[in-house]
Parts: C-alpha cells; structure tokens; sequence
C-alpha cells in the first residue's frame, strides 16, 4: 500500500509522527480515537497563501466552519487572519480567542434575527446577505438599533465548480447567494435600504475544488458585475471570492496556490478594491490525522472486515459524501502482507465505515491505524449517536502538545436533560 506523508506527518524509524511527537505515545497517553493537528503545518499553509498574493490588497479570513476548534482558530488570528463565522455559535467562538469584530465576517444562507443583531452588536466588518429578504430584515433590525449595517451580497454566478453535488455552491440549482440581475438590482435600488452600506460583492462556488478554470470564470463574472455597480456609482470596498481550493486526498491533482495566484492577480488588479478570501480546509485538512484502535478482523464470505473504535460519529465524511481519506498503520511492520477489506465503524448503520474494498496492511486487534487529511470536516462535523463520546484533540507543536479539548464525558452526554 501506499502512504501519506508531507512536512510534518511522516513515518521515522517507521513509527508515525506529527512534528516530533510520536502517535503510539499520544494515543497511549489520550487514549482513542484522538484527533491530532500539526499547528505547524497550519502555519505553514496560511504563510504560502499570503505570500502568493502579496502583490495585491488581500485579506485571509480563516473559514472556522472547517476546524473551529479555539486553539486552531486562535493560530490564525495570532497570524493576522480575519474569521469567518457561520453562525451564532461560530461567532460566539470566534470572540472567545479575542480576535477584534472588525475582522470578523458574518455568513449564512439563513441567517436568524438574533444572529443579524449579534452581528451588527459586536460591529462585525460586514454581514453577508443571500436574498433580498434577508436585505429587507437586516435593514429593519439596523433601523430599530439605530445603526448602519455593513452589508455584502452574495452572487451565484451559475458555474460548475466540477466538485461533489453536496459541497458544489455555485450553480443556480444551488440554494446560495442571488443571481446576478438580482443582485444589480439590489445594488441599484440602495437607497430604499436607509441603514445599509452596501461594502463588497460576494461569491464562493463550491468547497473542495481542484480544477481552477471554474475559478477563473466565477471571478471574471463577478469582476464584470463589479464594474456595473461602479458604472452605477457604488464604490465597493471588497471584492470576496470566497473559498473552496481543494486539497489532495488521494491521488487527486489540485492546483497550487502560487497557480491559483498567476491566473487571477491579472484579474484582481482590475479592481480597485481589497481582495477577501475565505480559505479552510486548504489550511487545516492536510495537517490533521484521525487515530483508532483496530478491534477485531472478521470475513463474511469472501469479505474482510476491518472493525475499529472510531465511526461515523467522529468522522462524517466518507458515510455523507463518499469521501476518501487514506488509512495507513501508526507502525510500518515489515512482514505483513496488504490485504482488501471494508474499515468500518462499531455504530449500528450499514454507512458506519471509513472505506470499503480498500487496500490496507493487514492490521491485528489492538493496532493502532491513522486516517489523514482529517484537519478539517473531522471533529467540526462529529456527534453523539449510540451515546458516543466525542473524541479529543491535540494540538502539536514541534516537539510539544497540548490537548486543546478533553474527550467528553458521559455527564457531557446528560447535562441538560432531566428524568420526569
């Protein structure tokens, strides 16, 4: 089999490492399944994007939807990234690590009334709106709060991001953002919205992309919706092309972001404006590793199964979208032989399962195996089905760890409820 390795996850002396600190020794210490991040590598990708477009006026605003554990999104704020938060609880997290409200970003396709006033209390930098609804109620509630929202719209600029259906956001099929006549017309009429101030066009096409024309096109649509507005005598502050660069899995190609900054600094120098983008699994997927415990082997028929005690709960990803991440053994052992078998999860559901029909090591009970590429969409999207306890996670840094969240306890699975 093969296996994954980059800077700051690979095998020595053939012992799995993040940094310095060896897997078998954390798993001993916290137990699993454990989530392990390389703070390192995190830093690494947020100083490459940064340095790809620092040629032009451009903000980072890290997307915590992706990993918004405090510690992780902490490293990007000390870094000089803004946030963006997705909801009232992402908001709320991102408060916590002390990053100043003017760097945050307010997203949603449905974004409550209370999430509005949250926003427009904290004096976020700019709510972004997907309906004219959503336009009509955030100017009501700045109306009765006697303040002028900052507001962004979000254009859907009906291209194909060449990405799964459920992460694709940029088509007219999609349930975001408006189309582009819509969105004129709302720029046009600004001044039925007596307590905004239309700051930036918005758009993200999709999540997980690897090709980058459908980037390019998005960004030239936008740029020409850009210069309507200004034709019309709206001067925009930012210009948002959102997030979505894909990274490598598996054998996947996606493009670099030193690509991605050749093809669109020629477009975004055009625009005489600030540049937002909203990357997150580009900085968190490839820096994180998921580790379980093999439990049992098992044959149904011609069938091997791989039994392990993380599932679906801990990992969503490969039971929703069919999503690969590669599964390799914490310790290489010479003499064994790679056999086919399903990895699957102990929850009772046919789709508890991290891969089928994939070629792994032979792996014995009590083993110790690594799904990687699991930074981002991992713990963000775990839960507590069958009464599971969500996993911890460990932050390293060189030669040193930290556990930024303790595996939950059963009083964390009733704290709210009561018997009657």
């Amino acid at each position: 089999m093969q296996y994954f390795e980059n800077e700051h996850i690979k095998y020595k002396n053939n012992q799995l490492y993040v940094d310095d600190i060896n897997i078998n020794e954390l798993a001993k210490e916290f137990g699993t399944p454990l989530y392990i991040y390389s703070k390192n590598h995190f830093i690494n990708q947020y100083q490459e994007f940064e340095n790809a477009f620092k040629s032009i006026n451009h903000k980072i605003f890290y997307a915590m939807k992706a990993n918004f554990n405090l510690s992780v999104v902490n490293t990007f704020v000390k870094l000089g990234s803004g946030v963006d938060a997705n909801s009232e609880g992402e908001l709320y997290r991102a408060l916590k690590t002390g990053v100043d409200p003017s760097k945050v970003i307010l997203t949603s396709v449905g974004k409550t009334k209370n999430e509005i006033k949250l926003g427009l209390e904290k004096n976020v930098l700019m709510i972004k709106a997907e309906s004219e609804e959503e336009i009509e109620l955030i100017n009501k509630i700045a109306c009765e709060m006697n303040k002028v929202a900052r507001v962004a719209v979000r254009v859907n600029p009906d291209v194909d991001a060449k990405t799964h259906p459920y992460i694709s956001t940029g088509l007219s099929s999609n349930k975001f953002g408006v189309d582009s006549k819509t969105a004129l017309s709302i720029y046009k009429r600004r001044k039925d919205f007596s307590n905004i101030e239309f700051t930036g066009i918005d758009m993200h096409i999709g999540s997980q992309i690897t090709l980058i024309e459908p980037f390019v096109e998005a960004v030239q649509k936008l740029s020409d919706l850009y210069f309507e507005i200004e034709k019309d005598g709206l001067k925009l502050a930012h210009f948002d092309v959102g997030g979505g660069i894909g990274v490598s899995y598996n054998s996947e190609q996606s493009f670099s972001i030193n690509e991605f900054a050749e093809k669109t600094i020629p477009l975004f120098k055009k625009l005489d404006c600030e540049i937002i983008f909203e990357p997150g699994r580009f900085l968190t997927a490839n820096g994180g590793i998921l580790v379980t415990e093999v439990l049992y082997n098992k044959k149904n028929g011609d069938k091997n199964f791989v039994i392990v005690d993380s599932a679906m709960n801990d990992m969503l990803r490969p039971s929703i979208y069919q999503a690969y991440h590669h599964i390799q053994p914490t310790t290489k052992f010479g003499n064994r032989n790679d056999i086919v078998a399903d990895v699957v999860g102990p929850i009772c559901e046919s789709g508890d399962y991290f891969a089928r029909d994939r070629e792994i090591t032979q792996s014995n009970s009590g083993d110790l195996l690594a799904l990687t590429s699991a930074g981002a969409y991992g713990m963000v999207m775990s839960f507590n089905y069958n009464g599971r306890r969500r996993p911890p996670e460990i932050l390293v840094d060189g030669n040193k760890y930290d556990e930024v969240r303790s595996r939950e306890t059963f009083d964390h699975l009733i704290y709210d409820e009561k018997i009657v």
